[in-house]
């Protein structure tokens, strides 16, 4: 037992503080602004979890400043995360998990984004189908939607499916805690948001959205099939007429709930296979790191046909490249090429697992440009090769060639060596 459990008001039990250490346990990196590590904690942890469970279970615990950090978005633009303490990422996952379970028999089945046994590759696969059956896209950006959660609007959803009032009073507090800023200055929310990064957030997220936009296009456009992973929202039309009325009532909708379609970046796609710039509407459109586009299929008999289908997205491309440009291991030359592939392969089967899983080919650029740092790397490592690159491509082929498991891309067939 890790600490004695006594009668409180609130029904939090030990069993589910313990739960929710082992969910954050595997899950949570970030440090919040006491500064204490998921190592740090450990130290401490049971004095720390009784301290949780003790407030939590009496109804005082009230949650720390948030961590706000800002992270690149792409193009210049940066994303605000907030990141809390690991105690109150701990509190958070036990309202969570207590409150998912009732939330999940409300959600509907076109809402993909974390919820249990649902991935981004299943609303990926399910825009795939869907782009083949219906011409027209709606593609739905969502002007800083985290930040633009009215409270009010979300705590009317929450009391609509939770009595407890020791819940919703918890919920509050999370929803008005204070956000440290980088500058060391804070703030308090001034009735909307709710952090990016939160343990809870994403949960509340899509409650509002089940009420925002899932439920309203169910009753007012059932015929409009709809794909939607937390913010990112596909929604598919037969025809420009149905997708011009969709998209102005929803942008309504949107502002009765207080949002706002995002001005530039929402946008009517014409998505057939032959790929017309049909009366100049865009025959492209981005949606969890893939590209949607008219793409030339080929086949292992020979000859080729069009397809509007997806592959990793230019920016997906962009911000793999980026990290390699960081990390810099070609100026590792005191490194052992077995310390490359300890550093490597982490970041290598997570592009894999995810890109490589819907278009394997379109890692190809990525692993040319890997192979390109290694050779790079190989160059300054051993001067004996005086520059010479094709030295180095051979020395590359015949470690490939003598340890293909090396590197985890190696025996699935990316062995890509330009000279």
């Amino acid at each position: 037992m890790i600490f004695e459990e006594k009668a409180k008001s609130i029904p939090i039990t030990k069993e589910m503080v313990w739960a929710a250490y082992k969910k954050i346990r595997q899950n949570g990196k970030g440090v919040g602004v006491d500064q204490v590590s998921l190592g740090d904690f450990d130290k401490v942890r049971n004095k720390e979890l009784y301290k949780i469970w003790n407030r939590l279970s009496s109804g005082s615990y009230f949650p720390p400043m948030v961590k706000r950090v800002l992270i690149p978005k792409g193009e210049g633009k940066q994303r605000p995360l907030g990141i809390p303490t690991v105690s109150d990422r701990i509190a958070q996952e036990v309202l969570r998990a207590y409150l998912e379970p009732r939330l999940e028999d409300e959600f509907l089945e076109c809402s993909y984004g974390y919820r249990p046994a649902r991935s981004a590759h299943d609303a990926v696969g399910e825009v795939r189908q869907n782009v083949r059956k219906y011409p027209w896209v709606i593609d739905l950006d969502i002007q800083e939607f985290f930040e633009n959660v009215n409270h009010d609007l979300l705590m009317k959803a929450l009391e609509k499916h939770v009595k407890e009032k020791w819940v919703l009073m918890y919920l509050k507090r999370w929803l008005e805690s204070a956000i440290l800023l980088e500058d060391g200055s804070h703030r308090y929310p001034s009735g909307k948001g709710t952090p990016q990064g939160g343990v809870i957030s994403p949960l509340l997220s899509n409650l509002y959205l089940h009420y925002s936009i899932d439920k309203w296009l169910m009753k007012f456009h059932p015929k409009v099939p709809m794909v939607r992973y937390a913010d990112d929202v596909v929604i598919h039309c037969r025809s420009y007429t149905e997708s011009q009325e969709v998209l102005s009532s929803l942008k309504h909708r949107l502002e009765v709930c207080k949002l706002t379609a995002h001005p530039e970046k929402t946008k009517i796609v014409y998505c057939q296979k032959s790929g017309r710039n049909l009366k100049g509407h865009p025959v492209q459109f981005d949606f969890l790191g893939f590209s949607f586009q008219p793409l030339q299929i080929s086949l292992k008999r020979g000859g080729s046909f069009q397809q509007f289908d997806c592959k990793m997205s230019r920016k997906s491309k962009k911000r793999i490249l980026g990290t390699l440009r960081e990390l810099a291991f070609h100026k590792k030359s005191q490194s052992t090429i077995q310390d490359l592939a300890l550093m490597l392969n982490p970041k290598i089967r997570g592009w894999i697992n995810y890109y490589g899983k819907v278009s394997k080919k379109s890692l190809t650029p990525v692993f040319y440009h890997l192979h390109h740092r290694i050779i790079k790397w190989i160059l300054n490592k051993y001067k004996g090769f005086k520059g010479s690159k094709i030295k180095a491509v051979n020395w590359l082929r015949r470690i490939i060639v003598s340890f293909p498991y090396l590197f985890y891309h190696w025996h699935l067939g990316y062995k890509f060596v330009r000279t």
